[in-house]
């Protein structure tokens, strides 16, 4: 079992089953002409449930032979332009060339002596966003597995500066966090794991933008105020999930200012504008947040996972700091030793910052500025396809690179049969293959969403996809009034 290991006897043979496996995708990537082959649960979960894994096959051709049938043959490919749904962006190939070293070097991004160089380029790397950003000569930051995770360590950071009272007791019920209606669900999940109340959470008000009412949040840090509590933290978003709308990031950083409030902002989508040349504008009065979520693999086009959370003074990480004499003892800050388990909520961390490192060496940032600029000047093209078409109702324009709309039928005017209709739609086209659309709730009714982050989608792979969605929903409807009939 020793040849399986990977040393210095054994690279040949790495060499040898990598590239196998790089061709069988790589053929795949050539031949898949939709996003999805619409298998369903029931027909995949057999073929897995009959492998015996304690009888393996002893030779990588047909391992990879299996796994066509069981995983490649049926993924869900987000690099085909059809492919409109979540948060998940075609990825470049310098990132994907990082992935295989960093795999297989399997540095560990904890401690010095577990990564050395690699440390130094995530540092190097939290350095350079902190410059895109504006945070300062303090800011410092750390790679993390995804923006729940950074939104968590913001979070953590924020309630550890608050500090309320004396009594430890009366400490967390006394915290708010202020946040818009439509912000992450990592805000709410966050604040039950840091220990705070349900009611901890305070949901402001959005425009028919869909950004932050700041009127209405200083109503609510007002109130705050006048109540004894603490204004713990305001989380501004800088590219919602549903909807792409940027927060107004200026008015609530003098809020945050005037009312003593950590200024935390959400762009885990939005941070693709840190690298645009005609958009950064939208982004204007991030520069004044206490602390920022990016994440790479949304708007960056890196591969899942590639986050990091920011903070504009480095001395609140210590928040997350834990000495281990094993590990990262107290001695090592005198020595000036870079462990970066210092700073993180995790230990053993792949070194994802690799991904990020090649992509700047090879494209440079605007070249990932351009890609990113690409999918929000499609989304315009949408916007305008969608109130231009009678059958369909469009929600908000969008501010990057998000469409939420639902199909309105001419003949149907109860909602909740429209509801149907969208619902139906959207399963009938993933099981289809077809294309893959998302679907959220707006208002408290049913309507699909396209988020796009593929420059290689186009206007007419939107119409197209439009035409398939009224399609499905109309034969819905047809066979739904053959059915009352």
């Amino acid at each position: 079992m020793r040849s399986h290991l990977l040393n210095d006897t054994t690279a040949e043979r790495y060499r040898r089953s990598v590239t196998e496996g790089i061709e069988r995708v790589a053929a795949k990537l050539a031949t898949t002409d939709r996003p999805f082959t619409g298998v369903t649960v029931d027909a995949l979960a057999p073929r897995i449930e009959r492998i015996d894994l304690d009888r393996p096959l002893h030779d990588t051709s047909a391992v990879l032979d299996e796994l066509e049938e069981v995983y490649l043959r049926d993924a869900i490919y987000f690099h085909h332009p059809r492919y409109l749904a979540h948060l998940n962006c075609p990825v470049v190939i310098p990132a994907v060339l990082g992935e295989a070293v960093l795999s297989a070097v399997n540095s560990s991004l904890d401690t010095w002596d577990q990564s050395a160089g690699g440390t130094l380029i995530e540092r190097r790397l939290i350095d350079w966003t902190n410059e895109r950003i504006g945070l300062g000569p303090a800011a410092d930051g750390v790679f993390t597995s995804g923006g729940s995770q950074s939104n968590l360590q913001a979070l953590l950071l924020a309630r550890e500066e608050a500090k309320p009272g004396s009594e430890p007791g009366d400490n967390a019920a006394k915290l708010r966090i202020f946040t818009s209606e439509v912000s992450h669900f990592s805000v709410k999940k966050s604040a039950k794991l840091l220990g705070l109340g349900a009611d901890s959470v305070v949901s402001i008000p959005v425009d028919q933008d869909k950004r932050m009412q700041t009127l209405a949040l200083a109503h609510e840090l007002e109130r705050c105020e006048r109540d004894g509590l603490v204004p713990m933290a305001v989380v501004a978003t800088a590219g919602t999930t549903d909807f792409g709308s940027i927060d107004p990031l200026p008015e609530i950083a003098e809020l945050c200012a005037r009312f003593g409030a950590w200024m935390h902002v959400d762009a885990a989508y939005g941070c693709g504008l840190l690298t645009s040349l005609k958009n950064r504008g939208r982004l204007d009065g991030i520069e004044r947040a206490d602390s920022v979520t990016v994440d790479y693999h949304k708007s960056f086009f890196q591969p899942v996972s590639s986050s990091a959370v920011l903070v504009r003074d480095a001395a609140t990480l210590r928040h997350a700091t834990y000495h281990a004499e094993y590990l990262n003892p107290r001695r090592m800050v005198q020595e000036r030793i870079p462990n970066q388990v210092d700073k993180s909520l995790q230990t053993t961390r792949r070194f994802d910052a690799l991904k990020l490192w090649m992509t700047l060496r090879v494209m440079g940032a605007d070249g990932i500025g351009e890609l990113f600029d690409e999918v929000c000047d499609l989304a315009q093209e949408g916007w305008q396809l969608l109130v231009a078409d009678p059958r369909f109702d469009v929600v908000v324009e969008p501010s990057l690179s998000t469409l939420v709309f639902r199909f309105i039928p001419a003949a149907v005017t109860d909602p909740a049969e429209i509801d149907r209709a969208n619902l139906y739609a959207r399963k009938a086209l993933f099981a289809s293959g077809d294309a893959v659309v998302a679907g959220t709730k707006v208002g408290g009714r049913h309507y699909l969403k396209f988020t796009l982050l593929n420059p290689e989608t186009t206007a007419d792979d939107i119409a197209a996809v439009l035409g398939l969605i009224a399609g499905h929903a109309e034969q819905y409807l047809g066979e739904s009034l053959d059915r009352a009939s």
